[in-house]
């Protein structure tokens, strides 16, 4: 069976439910859904570009405390309140993950997410 640990990470908002930042599974990681939330765990609310990119730095802080980096992700998941804000969400994700190192992805419209946030990102990432 391969080696498994748990990851939390200083900086990284802890969750109210109970779950983990990621876990690491022989030479995966998994990561756990990250929202737009400051320091304090609050829900902080903006445009879909802005809580995207906080969103997107949880993940990053969290790969790099279990050893990956961002261009080891290869999966993307993608959950929207409203799918209008994919179009503008997609030019973050471009300058985030460059050509030839995107990775796979989901988009999908979820009817509701926690703390009334707009967009939900969870990653995938091998080693």
């Amino acid at each position: 069976m391969p080696k498994r640990y748990i990851v939390e990470v200083d900086g990284v908002p802890p969750s109210p439910s109970p779950i983990s930042n990621a876990v690491v599974v022989g030479n995966q990681c998994w990561i756990s859904g990250q929202l737009s939330v400051g320091d304090d765990g609050a829900y902080v609310p903006g445009s879909a570009r802005e809580e995207a990119s906080r969103a997107f730095a949880h993940v990053f802080r969290i790969a790099e405390a279990a050893g990956f980096s961002r261009s080891d992700i290869v999966y993307v998941d993608l959950a929207f309140i409203d799918l209008a804000d994919v179009k503008e969400v997609n030019g973050l994700f471009g300058e985030l993950f460059p050509e030839g190192r995107r990775p796979a992805r989901t988009v999908y419209q979820a009817a509701k997410l926690p703390f009334g946030g707009r967009i939900k990102v969870q990653a995938v990432a091998p080693r």
